[in-house]
């Protein structure tokens, strides 16, 4: 997969990131299963990094992105398209220099992006180990079937992650989150008998703006 083999190579270079801010595009997020969950985004829960998807149909959670897609759209205005397929590498090559290196950003006190960058110190881990929930935490294996069972009634959680160990805290005497390593990927209601996929909060805040 492309996606993953770009990922890993960054992630060799410059360390494993604590977290990911996502959006539910098909390399993340299958959208035509209720569990959502991809061979792509479980490879990077293996990898210790925590998953935060953000509220569909709300661009405001990836306001970086979504100004960088402006800042790029406004330079090709300004400086014209490049005229061929091969002069894209070095036109783009110049932007992201220009944008990481020398332009100062008003977000970072007019600092810029470069300056503030440092790579990770957690190592890429070719072959992950094993998982170790805290002592004392409830954990129950994922089935073939990609479900769980708790109280005589099974829940679905995902077949990405059959034959897994995830965790199960209460938070009421009703509903339960379900985590796999860092990550909560399903919430379970009890009394409903029913399983949800977990979304970034449109209030919530995963990372500050510096």
């Amino acid at each position: 997969m492309p996606v993953r083999q770009t990922l890993e190579g960054i992630f060799r270079r410059d360390g494993v990131p604590e977290a990911m801010l996502l959006d539910h595009g098909t390399p993340w997020w299958n959208a035509q299963h209720p569990w959502g969950w991809t061979q792509l985004s479980i490879w990077l829960m293996r990898q210790g990094i925590t998953l935060h998807f953000c509220a569909i149909r709300h661009p405001q959670t990836q306001g970086k992105v979504e100004r960088f897609h402006r800042s790029l759209e406004e330079a090709l205005h300004e400086r014209g398209f490049p005229r061929t397929r091969e002069e894209w590498p070095s036109w783009l090559e110049g932007f992201r220099q220009e944008y990481n290196q020398v332009r100062p950003h008003e977000a970072l006190a007019m600092a810029t992006p470069a300056s503030r960058w440092q790579p990770s110190p957690r190592a890429f881990q070719e072959k992950p180990a094993e998982w170790e929930y805290a002592p004392g935490s409830q954990c129950v294996q994922v089935r073939t079937s990609g479900q769980i069972m708790i109280g005589h009634h099974e829940y679905t959680i995902s077949g990405a992650l059959a034959g897994e160990t995830v965790q199960i805290e209460p938070i009421t005497a009703d509903r339960l989150l379900v985590f796999y390593r860092r990550t909560c990927i399903r919430e379970i209601n009890l009394q409903k008998r029913q399983s949800y996929p977990v979304y970034f909060s449109r209030e919530e805040r995963v990372f500050d703006d510096d």
